[in-house]
């Protein structure tokens, strides 16, 4: 079955399909690590940043780019780039809450999308 023609607005499955292979098997395990990951990371990201502690959060933004890039989120993986390298530095903080938040609606959207995207193609 082909997936129809859905306007995905974060998530690009062609892009998830060529880093698999086009292998439902590695395309089912790298969707469910995915899955386990992000609320991992939205609330140790929000712990981090109430703690601040902001050389951690940007670690933790670095290991959470690596995730969503290979959903396609380019302009995530470009905000969590900047929080990244912003964090480390402690450069910017005021911005730290802004980044977590867009994470967490990103991924909450993206979420949505990839399931939508699972129904079709099985």
């Amino acid at each position: 079955m082909k997936p129809d023609q859905m306007e995905y607005k974060i998530f690009k499955p062609q892009y998830l399909e060529e880093v698999t292979g086009g292998d439902p098997e590695i395309r089912d395990e790298i969707v469910t690590i995915f899955k386990e990951q992000i609320p991992e990371f939205v609330t140790e990201m929000k712990q981090l940043l109430e703690k601040k502690m902001f050389f951690e959060l940007g670690l933790l933004a670095h290991k959470a780019k690596s995730s969503v890039a290979i959903m396609g989120m380019d302009e995530t993986a470009n905000m969590l780039k900047t929080l990244e390298l912003q964090a480390k530095k402690g450069e910017s903080t005021e911005d730290y809450t802004g980044f977590v938040s867009r994470f967490e609606n990103d991924t909450t959207l993206v979420l949505t999308e990839i399931d939508h995207y699972l129904r079709e193609i099985h």
